[in-house]
């Protein structure tokens, strides 16, 4: 952890990103103040004015709601607008296609009930009965959809030197036939860790936003702990998998080199590098999508993120591996015999 610090993170009359519900707006600071004089643990807090908004707009926030004003930054403003105008017309088409609903629902009721005579009555029973079994079918599936529609998304946007690696390493591992060195030079943990100190400098410690950091860095050594086996990995890598896997529980699959490290008692994150790191930010937008996080919560997520990106992106060439390692015959041969 970073040492306290008693300097404000942002300065009077500094313009800024704001976030004021789920969205981020352009905003000046007009005052700063500690959240409590007594005690410089709390940190600062900062009135901001939202740019072309009233005064009476005018709000003191946290620094965990304030971005600098970078051109990543504004990449994110624009993807929050973006997914919030697509969600405003899902939602709006859910609306019309549950007042049609309705509007059926209401029509069958009507016939029904006009119908007088004995067989028609019970034609109509009948009827009714379908028309109020495929009502309720439709009730819940349009309550679905708008459950769907209405919960939490996040669109990461990665760093173009991210996407270009991706594609080779899609490539040397389905085309080429090759694998990433295991253990990685640089492990998952390490460079979240590496991440974690160089970003703590720039948070006040003790603030919300220096625990929120310290919160998604342990989050996504948890993410991949539980998913590099079920989602992030390539047919090729099943056998490494398989065989990193036995290493981790203290048994030696058979050729391994004596020379080899143990890896008893270590967790994925220990061994895996940034290149299983990134997919794993490829996959992120799903299995936020399963959460129960809520959209404040959900878009404070999504900023973390996109700065853990931007952060790795910008390191690539420490972090990711220099080449990938050709595993031989008797690995490919595995791979048929397990397919």
């Amino acid at each position: 952890m970073a040492p306290a610090r008693s300097a404000p993170g942002y300065s009077k009359d500094e313009k800024v990103l704001c976030f004021h519900g789920p969205l981020l707006y352009d905003a000046k600071i007009t005052e700063l103040r500690r959240v409590d004089p007594k005690d410089a643990r709390q940190g600062w807090e900062y009135k901001v004015h939202y740019k072309g908004w009233k005064n009476t707009w005018d709000d003191w926030t946290d620094e965990g709601c304030l971005m600098k004003l970078t051109e990543e930054n504004r990449e994110l403003e624009r993807s929050l607008k973006k997914d919030q105008l697509q969600k405003q017309r899902a939602a709006d088409q859910a609306k019309k296609a549950s007042t049609a609903t309705s509007k059926r629902r209401s029509g069958i009721g009507a016939d029904s009930s006009s119908m007088r005579d004995s067989e028609d009555r019970a034609s109509s029973a009948a009827i009714g009965s379908r028309g109020t079994k495929r009502s309720r079918a439709d009730m819940d599936q349009n309550e679905k959809e708008e459950t769907f529609i209405h919960r939490p998304s996040v669109k990461i946007i990665l760093p173009d030197v991210l996407k270009s690696l991706l594609v080779d390493d899609w490539e040397n591992v389905t085309k080429n036939l090759q694998l990433v060195p295991l253990p990685h030079v640089h492990s998952i943990r390490q460079v979240l860790n590496d991440y974690f100190v160089a970003e703590s400098n720039r948070r006040t410690p003790g603030s919300a936003d220096a625990e929120i950091l310290e919160e998604v860095v342990h989050g996504i050594e948890e993410y991949f702990d539980k998913s590099v086996g079920r989602i992030l990995l390539y047919r090729f890598e099943r056998q490494q998998w398989l065989e990193i896997n036995q290493r981790m529980n203290g048994h030696r699959p058979a050729g391994l080199p004596k020379s080899e490290p143990s890896l008893e008692g270590k967790r994925p994150c220990d061994i895996y590098g940034a290149e299983h790191l990134a997919r794993l930010f490829c996959s992120m937008p799903e299995l936020i999508a399963q959460t129960n996080m809520d959209q404040p919560a959900v878009t404070k997520l999504k900023q973390e993120l996109q700065q853990m990106t931007s952060w790795l992106g910008k390191h690539a060439d420490k972090y990711f591996a220099e080449g990938y390692e050709d595993p031989g015959g008797e690995y490919q041969s595995k791979v048929k015999g397990t397919g």
